[in-house]
């Protein structure tokens, strides 16, 4: 194969692996990783009432979250 081929192709996984690190870190850093109790609470809420205990639950963490300050 000619070099310029192999500088090109070595070019272009470079730039498309550096957009995958990018979308990666971008979702890490948004949070998107960060719901770990969803499968493992799943089998706990079958019924109406703990499903709507769990909603209820998981606003006030929210909430929580959105008005706690650490000093």
């Amino acid at each position: 194969m000619d070099s310029g081929i192999i500088i090109m192709m070595m070019g272009v996984s470079i730039f498309l692996g550096s957009i995958a690190l990018f979308g990666f870190l971008w979702a890490v850093r948004s949070g998107q990783f960060d719901d770990e109790d969803k499968f493992l609470n799943a089998t706990k809420y079958d019924g109406e009432d703990e499903l709507n205990d769990a909603v209820t639950l998981e606003r006030k963490k929210e909430e929580y979250k959105k008005n706690y300050r650490p000093e």
